[in-house]
């Protein structure tokens, strides 16, 4: 993975509106198959390269909530990091991510409620200028106050 900031925490008395951070990450077979082994999700078409061909993807594709994952990852290690606790997330699947494909995971502060400590973001992920998700996370950021 390939982080632009270290990993660690920005408590709520630091962010500010516009504040970005981003991993990118090559997706894998082995990423794929773990996944499947533990969300539970042996979907055939993201395992089986024959079935999947057969669909509207016309191959295999990765499981949306494994994209989705690494928008979690950017939020729970960079922005705010350490400490943060999901409050709310919307998604949308706009394109399929392939094995192989280089997914960029992006997040943006969008508002900041420093009375509550909670911090909207506006989320995407990438594979090259196409947009494969998109959406909204609300987060309780971690406080100096409260270390």
């Amino acid at each position: 993975m390939l982080d632009n900031m270290p990993r660690g925490t920005i408590c709520i008395e630091d962010i500010e509106i516009g504040m970005r951070r981003h991993l990118r990450k090559q997706i894998t077979d082995r990423d794929i198959e773990l996944f499947a082994e533990v969300s539970t999700d042996h979907n055939p078409v993201h395992l089986d390269e024959s079935y999947a061909q057969d669909t509207i993807f016309q191959g295999r594709i990765a499981h949306g909530m494994l994209t989705a994952g690494l928008i979690s990852a950017v939020i729970g290690e960079q922005l705010p990091g350490h400490g943060t606790v999901y409050m709310g997330q919307t998604l949308k699947f706009l394109a399929p991510v392939r094995p192989g494909d280089m997914v960029l995971a992006e997040v943006e502060v969008t508002a900041i409620d420093h009375r509550k400590r909670r911090v909207t973001l506006d989320c995407r992920c990438m594979v090259g200028d196409t947009v494969v998700l998109k959406g909204e996370a609300l987060v309780l950021a971690p406080s100096r106050k409260f270390d």
